[in-house]
């Protein structure tokens, strides 16, 4: 049975995405001191293996990205959303009682196809929200997402005072509890008629992103968002490295400056975007975002008190505004039958900036900050913010093909 009340059902996809983000932001914090703890090496080399764990996730994601997309356009977006989150909530349980890195890694494998179920929460906005209402949905989902950034990185932080294990048994616990009770609320979002059969010749990234192609302004966007995703890689990757080195953070104070940033992206993506694009319309909407956040990379990059970068997080929500635009242009220009191919090959575009994107920041972070050489810890912020200006060039030349929306 399908769902007709588009308000009622986002508010819980959106309560299932603030569950999944609580539980990877709740690891963020103590992850660190776990790879410490296991290895007994320092924030440098400890920085490139954590490089390496999430490359372990995003290599997962990108491969399963698409074929998760395409099966929630033929079985529909509750069985995927459902069973993927359960079996994240037994991936947590996995790495809390991991005895070495081997069995670490092999968690962050697990967990990278687990986050593929991202595809289709996006795609239930497109199954029962109007076209100019899902640029204000997809935002109030990504607020969503965000907001598991306000909780789980603070509770993290303090769980990881106790024990650095204990926030994987909190994420385990919240994964799996919330697909229990989706199973009671949840309904199906994807009517009979508009399930497509599933082909394994679109369902990988490859052949994903032929069929966007053939949509030019569709992947001229999702070519912005890669673009985006690799800047933001620094912050993702380092920014536990970069503060406990600089400033000697500890695991909450580490905690709260993400969950600040989560904050603020929450409120921006949830409240300000739908506001935005009303007034101003997704094109403009999308350029506002990057123009106004990417500065930021270079507040972090050549801060010289903790304080500064607090100013930067401020200023680096700003570009949460885009994403939701650039989504609610894309889906506008995809048929019904495939959003969540869409969102697959989003997802698979996003992955490939995770896939090499660590490493390179955390060997640029361990390269400068290892004290030979030339020494700049913030070396990596500063190379996102060129990434960042490549993501603003492409988007003023794409939006030049596209009508006002």
């Amino acid at each position: 049975m399908t769902d007709q009340r588009p308000a009622s059902t986002l508010i819980f996809v959106a309560f299932i995405v603030f569950v999944d983000m609580v539980g990877m932001g709740l690891i963020i914090p103590v992850m660190p001191a776990l790879l410490e703890s296991m290895t007994g090496a320092g924030e440098e080399a400890t920085a490139q293996i954590g490089g390496w764990l999430l490359f372990a996730y995003a290599i997962m994601q990108f491969i399963f990205a698409p074929i998760v997309g395409g099966i929630s356009d033929r079985y529909g977006r509750r069985p995927v959303l459902l069973v993927m989150l359960f079996l994240l909530g037994i991936d947590y349980v996995i790495m809390a009682l991991a005895p070495d890195l081997w069995w670490l890694f092999a968690g962050r494998l697990l967990s990278g196809i687990m986050g593929a179920s991202w595809t289709a929460a996006n795609s239930c906005v497109a199954d029962i929200a109007s076209p100019e209402e899902r640029g204000k949905y997809f935002g109030i989902l990504g607020g969503a997402g965000a907001s598991g950034f306000i909780f789980g990185p603070a509770l993290g932080g303090m769980l990881g005072e106790i024990s650095v294990r204990l926030p994987f048994i909190a994420a385990a616990v919240l994964a799996i509890g919330g697909s229990i009770v989706g199973y009671f609320i949840l309904r199906e979002t994807l009517p009979k008629d508009r399930q497509r059969s599933f082909s394994w010749a679109r369902a990988n990234p490859l052949g994903t992103l032929i069929q966007m192609a053939k949509t030019p302004v569709v992947i001229g966007f999702i070519t912005v968002i890669f673009f985006m995703q690799l800047a933001s890689q620094s912050t993702f990757t380092v920014w536990a490295y970069f503060n406990r080195f600089q400033w000697g953070w500890s695991e909450f104070e580490l905690g709260l400056s993400v969950a600040l940033y989560g904050l603020l992206l929450a409120f921006v993506q949830g409240v300000l975007t739908g506001k935005v694009v009303t007034r101003f319309g997704a094109k403009r909407t999308s350029l506002y975002g990057l123009l106004l956040g990417m500065p930021s990379f270079l507040i972090f990059a050549f801060a010289s008190a903790p304080w500064i970068m607090i100013v930067g997080i401020f200023v680096g929500c700003l570009s949460g505004m885009a994403f939701p635009a650039l989504q609610q242009m894309m889906s506008e220009r995809i048929s019904e039958d495939a959003q969540g191919e869409l969102q697959g090959a989003i997802a698979s575009a996003i992955s490939v900036t995770s896939i090499f994107g660590p490493v390179v920041m955390t060997t640029t972070f361990g390269h400068f900050a290892d004290g030979e050489g030339v020494f700049f810890p913030g070396a990596p912020f500063a190379l996102s913010a060129a990434i960042g200006v490549a993501a603003i060039l492409v988007l003023a030349w794409n939006l030049r093909r596209v009508k006002e929306t």
